[in-house]
């Protein structure tokens, strides 16, 4: 599994706030007509230039993850969306996923239902191009160039914002949003899942107390990695109040989302929480006892934060304004445990 994708894939959550993402409440596969089709043609920019949609698209195809979260959290249901091989459920899709499909009439197995086309060996251009879409939204991936330039011959493409999967879930959402002549929409489910995560920081100031890092542990290789700069695990706890301890910006190279940091020197990474995914079958006590990851001063202080769950692991490394509201509920206890017995 490769690290920079998936391996260390963060997880985490919050209070019982049922209010999820919400979005104009189209039921069909293609997307509605509505009053912003006038605003078209549109131009939305991505690190391989820009490109130009002339009309309001119709059929939506979407590609890695997010992609089709943002479309459904907007009311509008892809023709075609990539097959969740990790973190996901029966359906190979997600639990918040399914559960906007069900809302929106195109549940799983439905005739309205998306098809579903499997990304493992890379984008699935030929499945892509027999659904004939009208744009094809890629805001949150790592698609190279030659892959944008290929599949630009099938449909007009909205480009990563970001390289190597590092779009937040905010820019991905306003820029589908203009794709989709749903920019009002955008700003309001924007608006409602920022408020979800601050009245969730609100309701624990233990958090506001709090300094953290977010990583990855392996006990299998030893390996110790670190997140830093644009990458969804650090900036959700830190939409959560928490402060990112100031070590990971200490030795972060520019431009990067992750570094390899030397377990040999694990006491020094200063925090109050450590956050971490851990392989099925490894424990908080493996990782106490472990005699260079239970040197760092979060795990030996109480503080440690680990989640073995993929779909909730899922859930906040691929941040989504439908994968957040899911994933609240369950984190922020785990988190209000760990910040409390670390700052007691």
């Amino acid at each position: 599994m490769n690290f920079s994708r998936r391996a260390g894939l963060l997880a985490a959550a919050a209070v019982v706030l049922s209010a999820s993402a919400c979005g104009s409440g189209a039921t069909a596969t293609e997307a509605p007509a509505s009053e912003s089709s006038a605003a078209f043609p549109v131009t939305v920019e991505h690190q391989y230039g820009e490109t130009v949609i002339e009309e309001q698209p119709q059929r939506v195809a979407t590609i890695s993850w997010v992609n089709a979260d943002v479309s459904l959290a907007l009311g509008v249901v892809p023709v075609g969306m990539a097959l969740d091989t990790w973190g996901n459920n029966e359906n190979g899709s997600t639990d918040w996923k399914d559960a906007k499909l069900e809302e929106l009439g195109a549940g799983i197995g439905t005739e309205k239902a998306p098809a579903q086309y499997d990304e493992t060996d890379g984008v699935n251009f030929e499945e892509i191009a027999k659904l004939s879409p009208d744009v094809i939204l890629a805001a949150y991936s790592g698609l190279t160039e030659e892959d944008y330039e290929k599949l630009s011959k099938i449909a007009p493409v909205v480009g990563p914002l970001e390289p190597n999967y590092t779009t937040s879930w905010q820019d991905a959402t306003a820029t589908i949003g203009t794709a989709l002549g749903k920019t009002a929409e955008a700003e309001s489910v924007t608006r409602d899942v920022d408020a979800q995560i601050a009245a969730v920081a609100e309701a624990n100031p233990v958090l506001k107390e709090s300094t953290f890092i977010a990583g990855n542990l392996d006990t299998a290789t030893q390996a110790l990695s670190v997140y830093a700069g644009g990458d969804n695990r650090p900036r959700f706890l830190t939409a959560l109040g928490m402060t990112e301890a100031p070590v990971v910006a200490e030795n972060a190279k520019e431009g990067e989302f992750y570094y390899t940091f030397a377990a040999e020197r694990a006491n020094e990474l200063e925090s109050d929480v450590f956050f971490t995914w851990l392989p099925e079958g490894t424990t908080n006590e493996a990782i106490e006892k472990h005699a260079l990851f239970g040197q760092i001063p979060g795990v030996a202080g109480g503080g440690l934060v680990s989640i073995t769950d993929d779909q909730l692991t899922l859930a906040i490394s691929a941040s989504s304004p439908l994968s957040l509201p899911w994933a609240l509920e369950d984190f922020t206890p785990l988190v209000v445990e760990a910040a409390q017995a670390a700052t007691s």
